[in-house]
């Protein structure tokens, strides 16, 4: 038996299959690029996602059956998702830093204007402001499960749970109507670029999102969670607080702003 309250994992595969997923994906996004051929990439998201499924099904055994996350554990996990959304705020910096170095300063190939000649830009007061309104409402309901969670109230943290993720759902799909609607490419100079990485990515971690709320929410009605026990319910509440907080920086300063 242990004589500290730290979690020691055992031996695990999935360090190792994951990072030969990634090795098979992000070769295949390349000959995808090049060559046409997404077989490759294909298989690395399947390696990943199986991957994925199985290292969180591990976690899950520790967590809820082993009794392996004690308040240390929890505090440091709280502390690694703490530093893991600070590192996303950085990553979402970068494309805010390109998109300003530009726009504030335009240079003579993009006819010194901004938005650069040529482009014609969304109205942020249509989708933009419907997604804008969704993400809102979205928070909302994720901190009324929040609320229900440290009340006890399973019936209420269910609902809200699944309206968030129909919330979710709603925007990317909105997003992804917006895109196939685009009167431009993320090739279209420098604009094209930015706004296409940072919406784009954002996006990605909607979906993430949504799949990490889901899964939270599963758990929750399998009764994997109680008002002093949520370390995965937390994580992902602070992670959707992000992703709305990202959005309306987005909204403001590229579909408003930046138009």
């Amino acid at each position: 038996m242990n004589n500290h309250p730290f979690h020691l994992v055992d031996k695990s595969p999935w360090p190792l299959t994951s990072s030969m997923g990634l090795l098979t994906m992000t070769s295949g996004t390349i000959l995808w690029f090049n060559k046409f051929n997404n077989l490759l990439m294909i298989m690395g998201m399947v390696i990943i996602l199986l991957t994925m499924m199985q290292w969180w099904r591990d976690v899950v055994r520790e967590s809820t059956f082993q009794g392996m996350h004690t308040k240390s554990v929890m505090l440091s996990m709280k502390w690694g998702m703490i530093m893991f959304i600070m590192s996303e705020v950085m990553f979402f910096s970068s494309f805010f830093w390109s998109f300003f170095h530009s726009s504030l300063s335009p240079t003579m190939e993009i006819g010194l204007q901004w938005p650069p000649q040529g482009i014609k830009t969304f109205n942020p007061m249509m989708i933009p402001l419907l997604n804008t309104v969704i993400l809102l409402s979205s928070g909302i309901s994720m901190t009324w499960a929040h609320n229900a969670m440290l009340k006890k109230n399973f019936s209420q943290l269910i609902k809200s749970m699944v309206i968030t993720v129909i919330l979710g759902l709603y925007f990317t799909f909105l997003q992804a109507y917006e895109y196939i609607e685009s009167p431009f490419n993320i090739s279209d100079s420098i604009y094209g670029s930015t706004f296409f990485m940072s919406t784009g990515f954002h996006g990605i971690h909607v979906i993430i999102g949504t799949m990490f709320i889901t899964t939270v929410m599963l758990r929750t009605s399998k009764l994997h969670f109680s008002m002093y026990h949520h370390i995965g319910f937390e994580s992902s509440a602070w992670y959707w607080h992000f992703v709305d907080v990202v959005w309306l920086f987005l909204y403001i300063m590229i579909y408003w702003w930046g138009s």
